[in-house]
């Protein structure tokens, strides 16, 4: 997954400008697509700072978590192979 070259705080700096102006040229002084922009109002639009960070906080816990299993899952396929192969 590519990194955003803007932060959680940054995306939503960029909304409000938007929201106070024209998207058309918000979007082009910020140098992003309308697409981005509309993605970031559908995901961001209605956070405020404090829970656009616990968000990503949340995100960032959920992909370690998610990793984990994956990890644990492997582990056990591998034992399970090797049990096999000696019973």
């Amino acid at each position: 997954m590519r990194k955003s070259r803007f932060t959680v705080e940054q995306m939503i700096q960029i909304l409000r400008e938007g929201a106070g102006g024209s998207v058309r040229e918000t979007v082009r002084r910020h140098g992003i697509s309308e697409k981005t922009y509309y993605t970031w109002k559908a995901k961001y639009g209605n956070l405020g700072l404090t829970e656009a960070k616990r968000l990503k906080q949340l995100e960032e816990e959920n992909a370690r978590l998610k990793k984990l299993v994956a990890s644990q899952a492997l582990d056990v396929q591998l034992l399970k192979e090797l049990l096999g192969k000696d019973s």
